[in-house]
C-alpha cells in the first residue's frame, strides 16, 4: 500500500510508521492540516489516515476540502473522541472509517486493506481496461487483441500506475516513487522498463498506447487522439 499520513503526534506517528514500513508498505507523511491537504490533493495514495486533531486546519475540513476537490481516495480517522456524535460528524464529513485512539495496529491495517478492496470494487473484479488493454490485478497478467503478456513487478506497476490515471499524464517522480520509494536509482533504470513495457504491448501492434510526454512522464493514448 501507499499511505498517507496526516498525524501531529510524533510517537503515534512514529509507531504507525514502524509497522508498516516493517510490511513493505510505503507512507508520506504530514505534521499538520495544511500540509496533510497539500499533499493528499496532488499526490496518489491508496489510503489516508487523517488525525481529527491538527494544528493549522483539522482533520475534519481536510477531508471535507479533498472531497470538495474531486478526491476520492479512503480516508480513515483517528480520534480520540469516541461520543456518538463526534463519530458522525466524521462521516458527514465524508471519512470513510474511524478508529478511535488508543488502537491496535493490525486492526488498523485491516481497516485499510478494507477500504482500499472496496475502492477498487473487491477481490472479483481488480480489472483495469483502456481501450484494447485489459490488465488482472490479481494475476498480473495484461491481455490486448487476444495476446497474453505475463508482466513482471516492475512493469505491472507503471502499468497500473497508467491504467489507474489514463488518460492523465503520470509524471517521472510518481512512478519512481511507486517502484522504488526514497529508494530512486538512476534515471537510466525507469527508461529501461518503459522501454521493455513498450517493446511488449505496443511493437507488434499499429497502435502505441504508451507515449512519453518529454521532461514530464507518461500517459496511455486512446486509439484515435493525436
Amino acid at each position: 500500500m501507499k499511505l498517507l499520513l496526516v498525524e501531529d503526534h510524533k510517537d503515534i506517528a512514529g509507531v504507525i510508521f514502524d509497522y508498516f514500513e516493517i510490511k513493505g508498505d510505503i507512507l508520506d507523511y504530514a505534521n499538520n492540516g495544511v500540509q496533510g491537504l497539500e499533499l493528499a490533493k496532488n499526490g496518489h495514495y491508496d489510503a489516508i489516515i487523517l488525525d481529527v486533531m491538527l494544528p493549522k486546519m483539522d482533520g475534519l475540513t481536510v477531508c471535507r476540502l479533498l472531497r470538495e476537490s474531486g478526491k476520492d481516495t479512503p480516508v480513515l480517522m483517528l480520534t480520540a473522541r469516541d461520543t456518538k456524535d463526534d463519530i458522525l460528524n466524521g462521516f458527514t464529513h465524508a471519512a470513510d472509517d474511524y478508529l478511535i485512539k488508543p488502537f491496535d495496529l493490525e486492526i488498523l491495517d485491516v481497516r485499510l486493506q478494507a477500504l482500499i478492496r472496496r475502492r477498487n470494487g473487491g477481490v472479483a473484479n481488480r480489472v483495469l481496461t483502456f481501450g484494447a488493454l485489459t490488465l488482472d490485478m490479481n494475476t498480473r497478467v495484461l491481455q490486448r487483441e487476444g495476446s497474453r503478456y505475463s508482466l513482471n513487478p516492475s512493469q505491472y506497476t507503471i502499468l497500473k500506475c497508467l491504467m489507474n490515471r489514463a488518460p492523465e499524464v503520470v509524471s517521472k517522480e510518481e512512478i519512481c516513487d511507486a517502484l522504488w520509494g526514497d529508494e530512486e536509482p538512476d534515471s537510466k533504470v525507469l527508461r529501461s522498463h518503459i522501454y521493455q513495457l513498450r517493446s511488449l504491448i505496443d511493437r507488434p501492434f499499429e497502435h502505441a498506447y504508451l507515449r512519453t510526454i518529454s521532461k514530464v512522464g507518461y500517459r496511455l493514448v486512446a486509439e484515435g487522439e493525436e
